[in-house]
């Protein structure tokens, strides 16, 4: 196994440390290239999460070069300056560890989760990629990584039943030059249209220390930890050729309803829509996320009492909360239906439940449960160092403090009956939806005959 490479310190600011009667102590601290260090310690396992959010996600694409931002979060694993083609992964699970990256649309994060003792080779490893990707960035790595891309894309949406439902939902909530009218997986013509300068010129932009929130959770030393932050990351340049995002504003309602039919071969019909939500951040969104879990969350909500258990229409329904800051979130819905039960009967039965919510409220204790189940799903992140340190930079690249992790369970369990049943009179409305209708395809002789000879020649 490599050793972390010697590299000489940088200039810093100073750090400083808070925390309150309540909630993780988080020291921050600000290299000179503009590099955000959050720091959280925590001796319970001898663990360390090291997490990195650069402030970049499809939203930042234009038109004709979409799918960059994740084509890109994929190049970041082909290796570097000091580290070989898969190098990355090799080093990281040789010395035990877990290692990923995702993106959005508002941010590409890459993650480790290491034993104590190698943490420094996780900060090595970033600061690697960080600073000299471009030396190992060519058009072999290029290509390869263009037809990963292409057959996840295939993988995970053209081959799946629905599964382009989430980026067909998304162009229909967002209108045409929106910069959330893509999503982060690209098309296949943008994929193919990317050069290898596009792909530099998308670095250089955008993998820059001034850019990016670092943050370590777990069992470290937290001023050890920082002098290899400053050893690793000082010396990389800033970048400021960074144009800021699209704006992203729309009217809180879309006026009308936005409807299409699709006919694919599917195993049942179903009906899924998006609803124009308050943006993340806001009291408003975290009452909308209480709104959608006593409607849609698990077996207890009220659309699968409606729908699965008492009208037996529908073989599952679902409405969650895709939440987002720079462009109105969206309440997803998703209901298959069950045998020979109409589109028209589901969405009927959901209308007339969304609107004796709005009419009604929540009752206390679906209120009281919907609380205590974002409660737990927030505990259950927060318990692990890597969703901590997760946590840790969201609230710091999109809501510009990460100390706000503290307070974000209050502030859920704040909000009141009246305001849930506010924002679903205000938002939970027809004429502020895009709703798919999924139609199967006729079976044909000739497809019955291939299933046959598919089957044939599996066994």
């Amino acid at each position: 196994m490599a050793n972390p490479a010697p590299a000489s310190h940088g200039a810093s600011s100073a750090s400083h440390t808070s925390s309150g009667s309540q909630g993780f102590a988080i020291t921050e601290h600000r290299l000179a290239n503009g590099l955000r260090v959050v720091l959280s310690e925590d001796h319970l396992t001898p663990v360390a999460a090291v997490c990195l959010w650069y402030d970049v996600g499809s939203r930042h694409e234009v038109k004709g070069r979409t799918g960059l931002a994740h084509l890109f979060e994929h190049l970041m694993f082909q290796g570097s300056a000091n580290v070989s083609n898969n190098g990355h992964f090799e080093l990281v699970q040789g010395a035990g560890g877990s290692l990923n990256g995702t993106t959005s649309f508002e941010r590409t994060n890459y993650f480790e989760t290491m034993p104590t003792h190698q943490l420094e080779l996780a900060l090595w490893l970033e600061a690697d990629r960080m600073g000299s990707l471009l030396a190992a960035l060519d058009d072999t790595s290029m290509e390869n990584q263009r037809d990963v891309v292409k057959n996840e894309r295939r993988q995970r949406y053209d081959n799946v039943p629905y599964g382009t439902a989430f980026e067909k939902l998304t162009a229909l909530s967002f209108p045409d030059g929106h910069p959330y009218h893509h999503t982060p997986i690209g098309s296949m013509a943008d994929l193919d249209a990317a050069t290898l300068e596009d792909a530099r010129t998308f670095f250089r932009t955008y993998y820059a220390p001034n850019n990016a929130v670092l943050s370590v959770v777990g069992d470290i030393d937290v001023e050890q930890t920082i002098a290899w932050v400053e050893k690793y990351f000082g010396t990389i340049p800033a970048h400021d050729g960074k144009q800021p995002p699209r704006d992203g504003t729309l009217p809180e309602v879309i006026g009308q309803e936005i409807r299409e039919l699709v006919e694919e071969e599917v195993p049942s019909r179903a009906l899924m829509a998006a609803y124009r939500l308050p943006h993340d951040g806001t009291r408003e969104a975290d009452a909308a996320d209480l709104a959608l879990t006593v409607l849609g969350s698990g077996e207890s909500s009220r659309l699968y009492n409606r729908l699965v258990r008492r009208d037996r229409t529908a073989v599952s329904a679902g409405f969650g909360l895709l939440r987002l800051t720079g462009a109105p979130s969206l309440g997803w819905l998703d209901v298959k239906t069950s045998g020979e039960a109409t589109v028209e009967q589901i969405e009927l039965a959901v209308d007339e439940e969304l609107a004796r919510f709005a009419a009604e409220g929540p009752t206390a204790e679906e209120l009281e449960r919907a609380q205590a189940q974002i409660e737990r799903e927030w505990l259950d992140r927060l318990t692990t160092v890597a969703g901590r340190a997760d946590e840790l930079c969201r609230y710091a690249v999109l809501f510009g403090d990460p100390k706000l992790v503290n307070g974000a369970l209050d502030r859920v369990l704040e909000v009141t009956a009246e305001e849930v049943q506010a924002v679903a009179a205000a938002r939970l409305r027809p004429d502020n939806r895009a709703v798919l209708v999924y139609e199967p395809l006729p079976a044909t002789a000739d497809d019955d005959a291939a299933d046959g000879a598919d089957e044939e020649d599996a066994a």
